[in-house]
């Protein structure tokens, strides 16, 4: 009977559907990933809004642009939105496109959960800032939400909050599920493991820290949830709970988090250090060992984030020296990376650039990193700006810039057209600009004693604070420059060939650009 059924639609290949239900209904990898990227970087949009908030009632001491109970819903949305809304759903976009067509895949492995896990986003951030238009105003703790400024003091919408989290996360694990899935079953016949490109190995290993720690944030929510309604006191010491708890919980999963913000990254500049050195990646197999070192120790760290909290000396000493040595594995990563340059013929086409940002600034901000991680020094940086100052040296050029390079290295791939060099190059160039001008001053207040999320602050730290608000709007102002970039190269340009990089190595040049509706319905045969 199916044969009867299926006659006819064997032999030619399916184009999308019209309309907008294709994009509400489709199961293609390509449309999925698509549709990540744009919502990624319209909440990249929202976020940075949020932050050009925060950096203009920064930019003189006195200055009351926004109330300061408005102020802290916005350093806790910025934070939030970022992390949930921006970084994490332009990877998830990233391995949804380049996952299959690295590997020899047809699609993903389950192809209509994939469609769910990106509905759920849309839904759970709509929830998420509509907080902001509730009679109590929308979360006002930091994206960290300690308790009990999240439970017993926060504003009526943390519910909604709670819901918010509940759902991205359950997007986050089904989409990891369907990453392992499909790089442990589809790919093409003599593709082994040793032989993925290292986008799909780092992904792989992000799909497990995915899988590992959103339970663990579920919990951490679900019991504030029970605290906040139900009378539980796991946070409450009145009722014989602890809020040291809930950072205890909320850290195990948050710092694995941050190594999921920065794994696809390290991933993505892999593969296009090589590519614009024009010679094989250095290291291969210990850039494989070395990302499943950083997974593995990212589990036995999250207290350093509590070293002003009160626990005891042992638990001070291992924690500092368990991150000290996560050091140690990126160290051998970007060795690996300034090898591969190492006598390579190197060009610096827009996506070199970013890559090569992020090697430099990355490392900048593992270095103050490393200051963070030495518990005694930590008393006078812990809630500072120079804390501030690190994470955002880690997670601009880390994961944006890594975001924005894949993005210039596969647009070919993906629209059929080249972007624009010259404009690729000056975004580039604005952004590291406005970038360093943003962040490196933080560095300064910090160690002089600024505290973080203050919507005022002493006259000394006046003039920083001005230049660290110009580079901010200068890096925000950027970004919609790149939009421009990205539209302009989606209607028209130079047909981008099969592989439009001379060095570039990977399954994904073995088809057209732009890359047919389906691929790989027949595996290829990998050497």
């Amino acid at each position: 009977m199916s044969t009867v059924i299926d006659h006819g639609h064997t032999d030619h290949a399916h184009g999308p559907a019209k309309g907008l239900m294709r994009w509400v209904l489709t199961t293609n990898h390509k449309d999925i990933g698509t549709l990540y990227l744009w919502f990624a970087f319209t909440m990249f949009l929202l976020g940075g809004s949020f932050a050009m908030v925060i950096r203009a009632e920064l930019f003189q001491p006195g200055l009351q642009i926004v109330q300061p109970a408005f102020f802290n819903q916005m350093t806790t949305m910025h934070g939030l939105i970022m992390v949930f809304g921006a970084v994490m759903p332009a990877f998830v976009g990233l391995a949804n496109w380049m996952i299959p067509l690295m590997i020899g895949a047809p699609d993903m492995a389950l192809p209509r959960m994939n469609n769910f896990s990106f509905w759920l986003l849309p839904a759970a951030f709509l929830l998420l800032v509509s907080t902001l238009f509730t009679p109590g105003g929308g979360p006002n703790f930091g994206w960290t939400f300690y308790a009990p400024l999240s439970t017993t003091y926060a504003p009526e919408s943390v519910t909604f909050f709670i819901f918010a989290i509940h759902l991205m996360g359950v997007s986050s694990i089904m989409g990891a599920i369907n990453v392992v899935a499909t790089i442990l079953n589809l790919r093409a016949p003599g593709m082994t493991l040793m032989k993925m490109p290292l986008f799909v190995w780092t992904w792989l290993i992000t799909a497990f820290l995915l899988i590992a720690v959103m339970p663990v944030l579920a919990g951490c929510v679900t019991m504030m949830l029970m605290d906040i309604h139900f009378g539980t006191s796991f946070f409450s010491a009145a009722g014989g709970g602890d809020p040291v708890l809930f950072q205890h919980v909320f850290w195990f999963f948050g710092h694995p988090e941050v190594y999921i913000m920065i794994l696809p990254a390290f991933g993505a500049v892999s593969s296009i250090i090589p590519t614009f050195s024009r010679k094989p990646l250095f290291g291969y197999t210990s850039m494989v060992y070395a990302t499943a070192s950083i997974a593995f120790l990212s589990f036995i760290v999250w207290a350093h984030h509590m070293f002003v909290v009160g626990i005891p000396l042992v638990g001070e000493l291992f924690f500092m020296y368990a991150t000290l040595l996560i050091a140690v594995p990126t160290g051998v990563k970007v060795f690996n990376w300034v090898s591969t340059m190492w006598q390579g013929s190197l060009t610096f086409e827009t996506p070199m650039l970013f890559a090569v940002a992020f090697v430099i600034l990355f490392t900048i901000g593992g270095f103050s990193g490393l200051m963070l991680a030495i518990a005694p020094a930590d008393f006078q940086y812990h809630d500072t700006y120079f804390v501030v100052a690190h994470f955002h040296y880690v997670l601009v050029p880390g994961a944006i810039f890594g975001i924005f390079a894949s993005a210039y290295y596969w647009l070919p791939k993906w629209t059929g057209h080249m972007y624009d060099e010259t404009l690729g190059k000056l975004h580039f160039w604005l952004s590291f600009v406005g970038m360093n001008m943003a962040f490196f001053p933080m560095h300064f207040v910090g160690l002089a004693g600024m505290p973080r999320r203050v919507p005022d602050y002493n006259l000394q730290f006046a003039d920083f604070n001005m230049v660290s608000s110009i580079g901010a709007f200068m890096f925000g102002a950027t970004q919609i420059f790149f939009l421009f970039i990205v539209i302009k190269c989606i209607r028209g340009g130079p047909p981008a060939p099969a592989k439009p990089w001379d060095g570039a190595e990977g399954l994904e040049w073995s088809i057209p650009s732009p890359a047919p509706y389906h691929t790989f319905t027949t595996p290829p045969e990998v050497k």
